[in-house]
């Protein structure tokens, strides 16, 4: 194990000793390479640099209880991958050099896995990219798919308390027919600009609406938005928003803990009417959410007791959780042990 203070991780990156990369070459994949290097080069008219080929996803491995390592529903990452390579025409990375390249990555840096109890995780990150060169606005011809892996901590540093959030409407993640579906680099260029005006304004993330008519809640640009009320759990529905493989796990959970499950749309003044909110994704988990303030009017929406997060978010958590670490039965098969 290595010397890392791990009850201190913050949601970053620190140096592991390998990644995993594979090219796609004359119309096929490659075998699997091993590098140290942090470093990659490419041709300085590769798609990805100018026309903005890039995808990514992020997924995470736990030491559990029983000191086992699990991966949780890499497959679904898999299969976002594909979607977001069909949506802006790069080559696809096939279910087997993806598994070969996570479950490579993850035994070769097996050390950087954070120990049982500490709240630590693997964040594994695959990243698909243009490498051929054009200067046409054209798709490339070759591609080059790595992974590479780092220990983290919570995505938002408050952890599982909760956070405040910001509304925004002078600004657009994504374009109603856009590409808010697929897990690509631009919808999060996007966000840059209003979520470090939330944070320098003194919260935690920002809440984007939809685009088309700013009348609905669309999500943040980390996570996924849900709302609990009348012992539903509510979340967007839209197809500007990537959908989120926690979400997808949590509404699962939610209905077997005894809650209903609507997606649909969320109008602005429904934010009023619900008792619990939060954000969900790989990289937060759940984070509640205490409070909503549009930036616009100044009015804020709060949901339950001031400081602690809600009865049906701390069940939903620590039941994903639980799963996640071997504490719970997975009674769906969600993780795989390495």
């Amino acid at each position: 194990m290595k010397n890392i203070d791990w009850k201190s991780l913050a949601f970053g990156y620190i140096k592991t000793d390998y990644n995993v990369r594979c090219y796609y070459r004359d119309g096929k994949w490659g075998e699997l390479e091993v590098s140290s290097s942090e470093q990659i080069t490419m041709h300085m008219a590769a798609t990805c640099l100018h026309y903005g080929q890039e995808a990514f996803e992020g997924l995470k491995a736990f030491r559990g209880k029983d000191g086992k390592i699990r991966i949780f529903r890499w497959r679904e990452n898999w299969k976002r991958m594909v979607h977001s390579a069909q949506g802006i025409m790069m080559a696809e990375v096939t279910e087997e050099v993806f598994k070969s390249a996570v479950f490579k990555a993850i035994k070769m840096n097996e050390e950087y896995v954070p120990p049982y109890g500490t709240g630590g995780a693997l964040y594994i990150r695959p990243l698909l990219i243009g490498t051929g060169e054009k200067v046409g606005v054209k798709p490339a011809d070759e591609y080059l798919f790595m992974v590479f892996v780092t220990p983290v901590g919570p995505y938002f540093k408050e952890g599982f308390r909760p956070v405040r959030a910001q509304l925004v409407k002078d600004y657009d993640r994504v374009a109603p027919l856009g590409t808010g579906t697929y897990k690509v680099g631009g919808n999060y260029a996007a966000s840059l600009r209003p979520g470090e005006r939330a944070h320098e304004e003194g919260f935690a993330t920002c809440l984007f609406l939809e685009a088309k008519e700013k009348k609905y809640i669309d999500e943040a640009g980390p996570a996924n938005f849900f709302g609990i009320k009348n012992n539903t759990y509510v979340t967007p529905d839209s197809p500007s928003i990537l959908p989120s493989i926690t979400n997808k796990s949590l509404r699962v959970i939610a209905e077997e803990l005894g809650l209903k499950v609507e997606r649909r749309h969320i109008t602005v003044d429904e934010l009023s009417t619900f008792e619990e909110a939060g954000a969900c994704g790989t990289a937060a988990v759940i984070s509640p959410i205490g409070e909503i303030v549009d930036r616009d009017t100044g009015h804020s929406y709060k949901f339950g007791k001031e400081g602690t997060p809600g009865p049906w978010s701390t069940k939903l958590y620590e039941t994903l959780r639980g799963i996640q670490y071997g504490e719970i039965e997975d009674k769906h098969n969600w993780c795989d042990i390495i």
